[in-house]
C-alpha cells in the first residue's frame, strides 16, 4: 500500500460496538436468524449539527457472532457457502454490467465479474486504516479481482489515529473494495482525514478533487453525511472542482442528508434486492424503508431536475439513483479490524451505494466534467428501461409517507442501475 503524506490547509438498531466475538461455522445457512446492528460510527451525536459527519453503515450478523471464513470453492465465491448475501460478481449479474447474464444471479453460483474502469476514484474518510491494502488484497482474492495498489493519502499531513469504534475502518475497507470491484481498472486513492469533523473532511475533500483531476478525471466518492443545517450552502463550492464528479450517500434515515442534497453531487440512495429463500434466485428489486431521501431543506432545485417539478416543487431532491443497500440483502467485506475483529463482514447502508455507484459511473467511461453533468444525463435517461430499473415496489421515509412510483420518487430516485447506459 503505498502511502502519500499531504498537508491540506483549510429502525432502532442496536450500536455495534463489541470486541473479539467467536466465530460461528455454518451447515445449514437457510436456517439460521442473523439481526441488523447500526455501527457506534453511524449515530448522529447531539452538537454534531453542522460540525460533524457519521457514517452510513448497517451490519447483518449471525446469531452466535461473525463469519469464519471457509475454503473458496472457486473464484469468485462467497467466503462463506450458502447464504445468498451480494459478491461483485451477483451485484454485476443483477444490475447487467457483464455480457453474459445468469438467470437468478445466484451468489453461489455466479462468478463474472465487472472488467471496466480508468481514471481514478478517490475515496473520501476519516481516521486510518492501517490494513487497507492487505484487506482489499485478501477481498480481491477471495472474489477473483485484479490486484491493485491503494495510494493512502494523509489529508493534513499525518497519519490519523484509528476509531477507537472500529467503524470508520469498516466504512473505509467498504469503500476501497467495492470502488474497485465495480471498477478495477481504475486507480484507487483513500484520502484520510483526522477526524469526522467538517473541517477535515472538506479539506480530504478538496485534496481528493485535485488527484482525482490530476489522474485525469474520474470521481470522489463520499459515504458519510449528516443532518442538514442552514450554512451548507457555504460548503457546496467544495464539490465543484472540474473533471470530478461526486458521488454521497443520501443516509439511512428518513428524511435528508448533507452532502447528498447539495447540486452539486449525485445523491446515491438505497434498495433492497430480494431473493428467494431456498434456491437464491433473483426476485426482484424494491425499496429499503431505511434509505434517505427526500426534499432538502435548504438547497434549491438544480436544473436537472426540473423535469420532476411538479413532485419536488422548489427544492434540490434526493436520491438521484440507487444501489442495494439493505444490510438484509447486503454485501460481502473483509476487514482487520482492532475493535471488532479480523474477517468477513455483511455491510449495507448507504455506505455501500456511494462507492458503488462510484465505480460503475467510472466504468461508463464518460468522465463527465461535473457532477451537475453526470445528473444532466441520468435524468435524460429517466425511464429509459436500458439504462434504469424503475423501482415500483415499496415505502420509505418518515411515517413510511413516500411510495416508490413509475419513474422518480423520492424513495430511489430514477431507480438502480441496468447496465452502463446513462451514466
Amino acid at each position: 500500500m503505498f502511502r502519500l503524506s499531504c498537508l491540506f490547509a483549510v429502525s432502532v438498531l442496536t450500536p455495534l460496538t463489541f470486541a473479539q466475538i467467536p466465530d460461528i461455522a455454518v451447515n445449514n445457512p437457510s436456517q439460521l436468524r442473523g439481526q441488523v446492528k447500526r455501527l457506534a460510527s453511524s449515530i448522529e451525536q447531539p452538537g454534531d449539527l453542522g460540525k460533524r459527519a457519521h457514517t452510513n453503515l448497517q451490519m447483518w450478523v449471525p446469531p452466535q457472532g461473525k463469519f469464519q471464513r471457509a475454503v473458496q470453492a472457486a473464484a469468485g465465491s462467497p467466503p462463506v457457502p450458502g447464504y445468498f448475501f451480494e459478491t461483485p460478481a451477483s451485484i454485476a449479474c443483477v444490475y447487467q454490467l457483464v455480457n453474459r447474464i445468469t438467470p437468478g444471479c445466484n451468489p453461489n453460483v455466479v462468478t463474472q465479474n465487472p472488467s471496466g474502469g480508468g481514471g481514478a476514484i478517490a475515496i473520501v474518510d476519516a481516521y486510518d486504516n492501517p490494513t487497507a491494502q492487505a484487506d482489499l488484497d485478501a477481498f480481491s482474492q477471495q472474489f477473483g479481482l485484479p490486484h491493485t495498489t491503494v495510494q493512502v493519502v494523509f489529508a493534513q499531513g499525518t497519519q490519523p489515529q484509528q476509531d477507537p469504534t472500529g467503524g470508520w475502518e469498516i466504512e473505509e475497507s467498504l469503500d476501497v473494495q467495492w470502488a474497485h470491484a465495480m471498477a478495477p481498472n481504475a486507480k484507487i486513492y483513500l484520502v484520510e482525514a483526522a477526524d469526522p469533523g467538517f473541517e477535515n473532511l472538506f479539506g480530504a475533500v478538496a485534496l481528493a478533487s485535485n488527484l482525482v483531476a490530476s489522474a485525469g478525471g474520474g470521481e470522489v466518492s463520499i459515504s458519510w453525511g449528516a443532518s442538514e443545517f442552514a450554512e451548507e450552502t457555504q460548503v457546496d463550492a467544495f464539490f465543484t472542482t472540474p473533471g470530478v464528479v461526486y458521488v454521497a450517500s443520501s443516509g439511512d434515515s428518513a428524511g435528508t442528508s448533507y452532502p447528498s442534497t447539495s447540486p452539486y453531487v449525485v445523491s446515491a440512495g438505497g434498495t433492497s434486492i430480494s431473493r428467494d429463500n431456498m434456491s437464491g434466485q433473483f426476485l426482484l428489486e424494491n425499496t429499503w424503508q431505511d434509505a434517505g431521501g427526500g426534499p432538502s431543506l435548504v438547497e434549491p432545485r438544480p436544473n436537472f431536475q426540473n423535469s420532476i417539478r411538479q413532485m419536488v416543487g422548489k427544492w434540490r431532491a434526493t436520491p438521484d439513483l440507487s444501489f442495494d443497500a439493505n444490510p438484509a440483502s447486503g454485501v460481502w467485506v473483509f476487514d482487520s479490524n482492532a475493535a471488532l475483529g479480523t474477517g468477513w463482514y455483511v455491510v449495507g447502508g448507504t455506505s455501500v451505494s456511494a462507492p458503488s455507484l462510484s465505480g460503475i459511473i467510472n466504468s461508463a467511461g464518460s468522465f463527465r466534467i461535473s457532477s451537475q453533468a453526470e445528473n444532466v444525463e441520468i435524468y435524460r435517461n429517466l425511464d429509459n428501461s436500458r439504462a434504469f430499473r424503475d423501482i415500483t415496489y415499496g415505502s420509505c421515509g418518515l411515517n413510511v409517507g413516500n411510495f416508490a412510483a413509475p419513474s422518480w420518487d423520492f424513495c430511489t430516485g430514477v431507480g438502480s442501475t441496468q447496465t452502463l447506459r446513462g451514466k
